[in-house]
């Protein structure tokens, strides 16, 4: 059932990106199609993210072990439209000009935050094979894959400071993020709150 689901799941992670090729295709994305595929690619980013940080909750919650399978490809996925929405910063907004992309970075507080959380997903991507888990021991490659909880605080911090108005889906992606860490907090410390057997 696994090598059936993982291609039409594979497959649906495509989806937005197809709707923007054919947007962009068909002049169907509006009066700025630029600033539609950076909010389109902005949001599933940070969907991605909170898609791969609710596996090991659910898996948790449900028994549902088979979930873990597709960990890698979501977050990878994550991955994927950070690229495009950098890419289209780098090539629409600021026409390969890295002198301007530097300032901007450094004065505008979103662009840093969400610069600095592209670049902490760049190492997890990287050692998201099982080679590399081989690399780095189970436990290393596990505290370093924790820097996606950062990378996420990072994309909608980046969100919310962006929006000037109605930050109504920052929040609610800031709210998810919120419960998520809290279920991690929880099932770090609770072992250590159970009374041990005499």
């Amino acid at each position: 059932m696994i090598k059936v689901a993982k291609p039409v799941v594979f497959l649906l992670c495509l989806v937005p990106f197809g709707l923007l090729v054919r947007g962009a295709l068909t002049n169907d994305l509006g009066a700025n199609p630029v600033e539609a595929i950076t909010h389109t690619t902005g949001d599933w980013i940070l969907r991605f993210l909170l898609i791969t940080l609710a596996i090991t909750p659910l898996r948790m919650l449900t028994g549902w072990n088979w979930l873990i399978r597709f960990r890698r490809m979501l977050g990878l996925f994550a991955f994927f439209y950070a690229i495009l929405h950098f890419s289209i910063y780098v090539l629409s907004i600021q026409a390969f000009n890295f002198k301007e992309i530097g300032i901007d970075i450094a004065k505008r507080p979103y662009v840093t935050v969400g610069f600095l959380s592209l670049v902490l997903m760049i190492p997890l991507a990287i050692t998201s094979t099982r080679k590399w888990i081989g690399r780095l021991g189970g436990k290393r490659w596990q505290r370093l894959h924790r820097l996606i909880y950062l990378s996420a605080i990072g994309g909608v911090l980046h969100y919310l400071w962006l929006v000037k108005l109605d930050i109504t889906y920052p929040v609610r992606y800031g709210i998810l993020l919120a419960v998520l860490l809290l279920f991690r907090v929880w099932t770090a410390v609770r072992p250590r709150l159970q009374p041990k057997g005499g």
